[in-house]
Parts: structure tokens; sequence; C-alpha cells
């Protein structure tokens, strides 16, 4: 599957647009992970346990909007927009929403 966050494909025709697709997922924080991460905002750096989670969450909504494109007959999205949101009461939730336009292509 074909993915971009440009609404055309340079040197393809696009023959068929399907509609907007959407891939959601949410991903938390484990308590560690959390205490680690106030330890780096102390003393400064990288948290790399928080890197890995929203690529993972991201990675996964990506995944779930292909997976919807393809059972339509897109072979691409295009379009791409990913949010990124923090949710739940004490924001440890990670929200992550992946949305473009599922099309066919040659």
């Amino acid at each position: 599957m074909l993915t971009t966050t440009t609404n055309a494909i340079e040197g393809k025709t696009i023959t068929q647009y399907y509609g907007v697709v959407s891939g959601e997922t949410i991903i938390g924080a484990n308590i560690i992970k959390d205490f680690f991460a106030g330890i780096r905002d102390i003393i400064g750096g990288r948290s790399g346990s928080y890197e890995k989670i929203i690529r993972q969450a991201k990675e996964t909504a990506l995944q779930e909007m292909c997976e919807n494109a393809a059972a339509l007959g897109a072979n691409a999205v295009i379009g791409i927009d990913l949010d990124f949101e923090t949710v739940g009461d004490t924001n440890s939730m990670l929200m992550v929403i992946a949305t473009g336009t599922a099309v066919k292509y040659q």
C-alpha cells in the first residue's frame, strides 16, 4: 500500500477515490515509564521509552488505516494526517489517529 501526505502521486493517475479512511489507537504508558520520564524532565534529555510508545502507536494507527483502505479496494492512501492527543484522567494514555483518502492509482 502506497502512503503519502501529498494529495497526488507524482507520475501516476488516480483512477478512483474511495473516501476518507482512518486508523485509531490508544496506548498507555506504565507507572515505571512515567517515573523515569519525570526524572528526565528534571535533569533533561530524551525519553526513549516514550519515544518508542509514540512510534508504536503511530505505526499501529497507520497500519489500521491501510487495512481499512485495502478493504475498500484501494492501493494507496493520500493526504495522510496524523493527530496525537493525550487522554484519560491523568493524561496517561496516548491517542493517535491517522486519516487519509483511499484511492486507486495506475
